[in-house]
């Protein structure tokens, strides 16, 4: 079993409660307009472009694939500049007990990890293994999820999980299509199921003033939560749209929103009786 891997961050304060080791994983079935990494979106095609052009060589053709020497790789970029199919070269495909492997270097620092992407629960056996594995070292696990998986289908998923970042784009289903290229029905399902269980730790929306109905988004998605807040403590992250690593054609068409907006925002939040909003 395994999974491709575009990076793991041995320390990381901002996917989830207390220092954390965040695994990435590569392939997403969105393709949101204004994703920061949109080299995580597709898997190598194998088409040996960037090949030549990396400067440490730390990519070569084998068995006709792109094989990445992480060890010589010296993060230059160089690769996904090069990439005209919106993917990376830089994968490890790698075992759950491999990964486990690196994690383990950083438990006494550690309080837990959180897998992402890419979207990560289109390897739903590799999470399982891999939280598993973590739960034996005593290791919180989250989830960092754009919610196209069915969670209430997926219970093996949630058995060792501690809960789910989910994140909410847009509250209408057409402002979500223009967002995504993809329906939110599933989202906002999982919305509802994640906090009826106590899985829902936290929901994440990026705030884009004139892509989507922004305060349609905010006030609905904390009535939802606000319904579910004496099962768990659920925060809502509104996040402000910034157009580094945006794919050009987006950059320059998305509006970066004021801090009085976001601040306007987390008080529409608060009044609808969510109890932790953090405007980032």
């Amino acid at each position: 079993m395994r999974a491709p891997v575009n990076k793991i961050i041995a320390f990381s304060s901002v996917d989830g409660p207390g220092n954390r080791t965040s695994v990435f994983l590569q392939g997403c079935n969105f393709n949101c307009r204004y994703c920061h990494n949109p080299e995580t979106r597709n898997l190598c095609r194998a088409c040996m472009d960037c090949v030549p052009k990396c400067p440490a060589q730390a990519l070569s053709e084998k068995d006709g694939k792109v094989f990445f020497d992480y060890k010589k790789c010296i993060s230059c970029d160089t690769c996904i500049k090069t990439c005209k199919y919106g993917a990376s070269p830089r994968i490890r495909e790698l075992t759950p007990e491999e990964t486990m492997a690196e994690i383990e270097k950083q438990i006494p620092y550690i309080r837990g990890i959180t897998v992402s992407g890419g979207e990560c629960t289109l390897h739903p056996e590799f999470i399982e293994e891999l939280f598993s594995l973590c739960k034996k070292e005593g290791l919180g696990t989250l989830i960092d999820s754009n919610g196209t998986i069915d969670f209430e289908k997926n219970s093996d998923l949630l058995k060792d999980c501690d809960g789910v970042m989910l994140d909410v784009k847009a509250w209408d289903r057409e402002d979500h299509i223009n967002v995504t290229d993809h329906d939110n029905e599933m989202v906002l399902k999982n919305l509802d199921y994640l906090g009826s269980i106590g899985k829902l730790y936290e929901v994440r929306t990026v705030v884009v003033p004139g892509f989507y109905d922004i305060e349609k988004t905010v006030e609905n998605v904390s009535r939802v939560i606000a319904k579910y807040l004496d099962i768990n403590d659920i925060r809502y992250k509104l996040i402000t749209y910034r157009p580094m690593g945006v794919r050009e054609e987006f950059r320059q068409v998305l509006s970066v929103p004021s801090k009085e907006y976001m601040e306007e925002l987390k008080k529409k939040s608060l009044s609808y009786g969510v109890r932790t909003v953090v405007c980032v």
